[in-house]
């Protein structure tokens, strides 16, 4: 792992101290990632409750190093040298089907009401999909092919056949590690967009409600099980992250990756999936580095063609200049502005 200097070394054991018990040294990192390469997390800290949360914000108050929230790792490349700061991994797991004190609210359309479901930041998103269907509730379907989670789901306004998280969000609570802000909004407030929200790379989304309609189970696991059959049809298996590029207005970068004739161009132990141009596997064992370089060569050779710049969705995280996923509290920013 690449040192940032004997001063930010002193920090992190600092840091680390004052955790106490709560930190880990020295833990796999891409190992916790769906794409299964790349380094290691210089310390670690499982943010199980809101109390685990607050006591990481003290501490970063009185030591700032750089701060990564983990959530299912599903949208995150990790450089081989692995990340030299504090990685929080967001495992707040509540799930309430009826709703706090088991409460409905009017719909959308003020018609009829619908069950407020409340979820734990960390809670996987097909977890949350397959429990709801069973509970009799409908509108989030399409979140069991996205292999993510609550938190991560807000924050990037996740979502796929035909919906997105903001389409049933109701509220969320938040909060930020490097600050004393935070508090509970509605999506308004979130500025929730196309993959895309206001909160920064340090906020962690403590819970979100989502209001969802009644429905039949029958329905529901049906719905689900054309979900799964699709993505199983359209989308290659293995150690990904997803779709690598946003798609640019009016076009898919799938079809221009494709165009560029780059479906199974490898460059060492990665490749363009012959199945879909805007997925990039990973070897076993393979190197994130090498993923990273093809990320790279595929956006020059579809600026060159087509004078698009590709925008990447997948988090990049530890690699000099391109980090995208991190925030440094030691010049008090983001590295980039791209949200997951």
């Amino acid at each position: 792992m690449v040192s940032g200097g004997a001063g930010h070394r002193a920090e992190l054991e600092s840091l680390a101290a004052a955790l106490g018990g709560r930190a880990r040294r020295d833990q796999p990192l891409g190992a916790l990632t769906t794409y299964r390469v790349g380094g290691r997390a210089a310390v670690m800290v499982e943010a199980a409750s809101e109390d685990d949360l607050l006591a990481v914000r003290r501490a970063l108050a009185a030591h700032p190093v750089p701060v990564l929230v983990l959530g299912k790792g599903s949208n995150m490349l990790v450089a081989d040298a692995g990340f030299d700061g504090l990685v929080v991994r967001v495992t707040l797991g509540d799930l309430d089907l009826d709703g706090p004190g088991g409460r409905a609210a009017p719909g959308p359309d003020r018609s009829g009401p619908t069950v407020v479901v409340r979820a734990g930041g960390g809670v996987g998103l097909p977890v949350l999909a397959r429990r709801t269907v069973e509970a009799s509730l409908t509108g989030l379907e399409w979140a069991v092919g996205v292999p993510g989670s609550v938190g991560g789901a807000v924050r990037m306004n996740a979502g796929g056949h035909g919906s997105d998280t903001a389409t049933s969000l109701r509220r969320c609570r938040w909060l930020r590690l490097g600050g004393p802000e935070g508090g509970e909004d509605g999506p308004g407030a979130l500025g929730l967009g196309y993959r895309h929200s206001v909160l920064h790379p340090d906020d962690v989304v403590v819970w979100a409600e989502f209001g969802l309609a009644r429905g039949d189970p029958a329905v529901g696991r049906a719905a689900i099980a054309e979900i799964v059959r699709w993505r199983r049809e359209h989308q290659p298996g293995g150690s990904n992250a997803g779709s690598i590029f946003t798609n640019p207005p009016g076009d898919a970068a799938g079809r221009l990756v494709e165009a560029a004739g780059l479906r199974g161009f490898a460059l060492g132990s990665a490749r363009v999936s012959e199945k879909h141009a805007n997925f990039i596997q990973a070897d076993d064992g393979g190197s994130a580095d090498d993923v990273k370089r093809l990320i790279d060569h595929v956006q020059r050779v579809v600026a060159e063609r087509f004078s698009v710049q590709l925008r990447t969705e997948v988090r990049l995280i530890g690699f000099p200049g391109a980090d995208n996923g991190a925030h440094d509290h030691d010049v008090g920013g983001s590295v980039t502005g791209n949200p997951r």
